[in-house]
């Protein structure tokens, strides 16, 4: 496994396993990179320096638990924790509509079905005409669990 820390084209600053280089190359060219914080996804390594330690056992990887699978490692920084806490709000508050919340959230919107909370996947293009409707929406700082 390979820790890179990532740098949007807004400057946010964050970190993501892979699991080789041409893993990220490969994730990369498909575009399942986003910020981890603002959601852009105009991604690229940081500049980083290796880190040895002569004579040191490799640490060992952390045993992902279907609770804990989304998550890369514990939160290392108040950001991280603050991130950690709304995804869990968000996720025992609303409901996950997958693939189809643009079409739900417009629904919501023109009074086609009952208001509730609901979180989920929209295209770039989606998201756009929403907002230019005046369909309130705002995205989340994560990647759906099956995109991570």
């Amino acid at each position: 496994m390979i820790r890179y820390t990532l740098r949007c084209a807004e400057g946010h600053e964050f970190e993501s396993w892979f699991q080789s280089a041409e893993a990220f190359d490969k994730v990369k060219a498909a575009g399942g990179l986003a910020c981890a914080i603002c959601g852009n996804a105009q991604v690229a390594k940081s500049l980083m320096a290796p880190s040895l330690a002569a004579g040191a056992k490799p640490r060992p990887e952390p045993a992902a638990s279907p609770e804990t699978a989304p998550m890369l490692s514990a939160p290392n920084s108040p950001l991280e924790a603050a991130m950690k806490a709304l995804r869990e709000r968000v996720e025992a508050s609303a409901e996950n509509v997958g693939r189809d919340f643009a079409r739900m959230a417009r629904q919501m919107h023109d009074g086609q079905v009952e208001d509730r909370p609901i979180y989920g996947e929209a295209t770039r293009q989606e998201a756009q005409e929403l907002v230019e409707d005046g369909v309130p929406v705002a995205p989340l700082p994560w990647r759906s669990g099956r995109d991570n």
